[in-house]
């Protein structure tokens, strides 16, 4: 008997977090034996594409800014409609030849409003299947500040009576249930399913003492942690651990520029403990080892902090009308998880404070929230693609 097909859609636009947690769900699928197809319409990121799973790199776009409402593509440049008109056909060939027996599209249609030009014609030839595959849509636990709109909420439930047959939340409603902000959901009624938190845990290796006693300042995929990054190069003589050395992650999409400026202030003021990189593989490994954490709030991030276990600083990306960072964050600095920067409050002064009240509190313990969300996720998917008779 043939395995079950499974065709997965992302979108990454500014950082990298949607396509990681999008690789993630995938692998869990390939190792539940599902056959696997990941389109991706991003900027590429090397080394992310998962082993065992046919990955698609369809032409990348990127927003133009905070917005997300302007598409660029891989140089910069707006996208047009031949661009539009390339995109579609890529995305409805690739989708055609995998003939899956699941359609999951992340975000949609909770967000990605700019990429209606290729999702709706997808879901509608997916509708109309002869063999209708089961569609699913796959959205993290908090919906963006601007995505709050109630016009925008009565569209987001239209399209998702119109097309999809389950929703599946990556959270966990202990923790943050998806009606705090999606008013319709209890609309959804059992087509709604949390899956708990999807976070990358790797497979158990060799041990590794990278990152031991060190503190490590990330800022995801790097696009807009410039400021957390040069203010903590700026704090670290002020603070209990300046004597340690502190290792800052820059991330991929950090331009070259940006690195070059942050690593020659390392230099003039970092007394030889700062060094300044990219992002690395073994990231959670440096959080299961470091001393403190210093980061952003994106899904990604804060859920790996949460599963190494790692004392935490965390600065919420606030920029635009991005809102969802900061709701996260609040909420673990309310069970005394994180300490909470505001980044209209951050300076050199406020996040040395801040690491000095951490670095006093003992480690805390793994988890606390469930961490189970790629498992879950293709436990149903497997589970709804069975129920299928072709």
């Amino acid at each position: 008997m043939s395995r079950k097909r499974v065709f997965l859609y992302v979108q990454h636009l500014l950082g990298i977090g949607h396509l990681k947690r999008a690789v993630t769900v995938a692998r869990a699928l390939a190792a539940r034996g599902l056959e696997v197809t990941l389109a991706s319409g991003g900027i590429e990121v090397p080394g992310l594409a998962p082993e065992g799973v046919h990955f698609v790199q369809l032409p990348p776009a990127g927003a133009a800014d905070l917005h997300f409402k302007a598409l660029v593509d891989a140089e910069g440049k707006p996208v047009g409609e031949d661009w539009e008109n390339l995109r579609r056909k890529r995305l409805l060939a690739a989708w055609r030849a995998a003939a899956p027996h699941a359609l999951v599209i992340e975000l949609f249609p909770f967000g990605r409003r700019r990429m209606r030009f290729e999702l709706l014609p997808l879901l509608e030839e997916a509708r109309l299947a002869a063999c209708r595959p089961v569609i699913v849509s796959s959205v993290r636990d908090v919906l963006g500040g601007g995505q709050r709109d109630p016009a925008r909420q009565d569209a987001m439930l239209e399209l998702f009576e119109r097309y999809f047959d389950h929703l599946l939340v990556h959270g966990d409603p202990a923790f943050l249930a998806f009606d705090r902000t999606f008013r319709h959901a209890a609309r959804l009624g059992a087509r709604l399913h949390y899956t708990g938190y999807v976070v990358e845990r790797g497979a158990p290796g060799k041990a590794s003492a990278a990152g031991k006693d060190e503190v490590i300042v990330s800022a995801g995929g790097g696009a807009v942690g410039e400021k957390l990054l040069e203010t903590a190069i700026r704090c670290r003589p002020l603070t209990s651990l300046a004597q340690r050395s502190w290792r800052l992650l820059a991330g991929v999409n950090a331009a070259p520029a940006v690195l070059e400026r942050l690593a020659r202030l390392a230099g003039e003021s970092g007394e030889g403990r700062v060094a300044v990189e990219r992002s690395r593989a073994d990231f959670t490994t440096l959080l299961r080892n470091c001393s403190l954490s210093v980061s952003q709030v994106g899904y990604n991030t804060i859920m790996e902090i949460l599963d190494a276990g790692a004392r935490a600083v965390v600065v919420p990306f606030a920029a635009g009308a991005e809102t969802e960072q900061t709701l996260r964050a609040r909420l673990l600095a309310e069970r005394g998880r994180v300490e909470l920067v505001e980044e209209a409050a951050l300076a050199p002064d406020t996040l040395a404070a801040a690491v000095d009240r951490v670095a006093r509190q003992a480690r805390p313990a793994r988890g606390g929230v469930d961490l189970a969300g790629a498992e879950r996720s293709a436990e149903l998917i497997a589970l709804w693609t069975a129920e299928l008779a072709w």
